[in-house]
């Protein structure tokens, strides 16, 4: 099973792939440091299962998942994170993502992990499966941010970090009034007026440090 390693950390991307050539079924084809070499990588390398961080510099883990979806469908998405599976979990494997799971896991978990979704289907840990649960059986009070689209999430985000309409026009390669019609979409739907509301919104639900 052909796996790549995206982390902008060399000593995680160094640990991983020493810890996955011990596993016979198991082999590393390539390793990226970012959102957009990963999205590269996808489309230079045969790759059966990805394992991407979220936080990298320049095109994070969350920018660049649709992009990767997009160029290669068949391959699985195993996001693998330092950030709680409640913040960040349901929403990504609704947006695309195989799995989900926290670097504090167990590392024969990750093996799991992969093997499942290298055949082909979506890995669901059981404190996953319990928060999708909580969310489907969930009529009201939803997170307001689970109204938004791929899109809108991610532009969320970035405001929310305090990256200018210019800045995430350039980094998505849409238009600033791309992104400025976006930005009035997202606040109508989650209620909020500024972008400080945004960054607040952001920090009071653990979706950004």
């Amino acid at each position: 099973m052909k796996v790549a390693i995206v982390d902008d950390h060399a000593i995680v991307r160094t640990a991983l792939r020493q810890f996955l050539s011990e596993i016979v079924d198991l082999c590393v084809v390539g390793e990226a440091a970012s959102g957009r070499e990963a999205i590269d990588l996808v489309r230079n390398t045969e790759i059966d299962v990805l394992i991407m961080d979220l936080v990298m510099p320049g095109q994070n883990g969350i920018d660049a998942l649709a992009m990767i979806r997009a160029k290669a469908p068949e391959a699985g998405i195993l996001i693998l994170s330092g950030y709680p599976e409640e913040q960040y979990a349901v929403c990504l494997i609704r947006r695309g993502a195989s799995g989900y799971l926290n670097k504090d896991c167990e590392p024969m978990e990750i093996v799991s992990a992969i093997r499942l979704i290298g055949l082909g289907r979506h890995y669901i840990s059981p404190s996953v499966a319990e928060l999708m649960v909580v969310q489907l059986d969930r009529k009201e009070g939803s997170p307001a941010h689970d109204l938004l689209s791929e899109r809108e999430f991610q532009i969320f985000l970035k405001l929310a970090r305090g990256e200018t309409p210019g800045q995430i026009a350039h980094e998505l390669s849409l238009s600033a009034k791309t992104v400025s019609t976006y930005r009035t979409q997202l606040m109508e739907k989650m209620s909020l007026s500024s972008n400080s509301d945004l960054t607040y919104y952001a920090l009071k639900n653990r979706l950004i440090d």
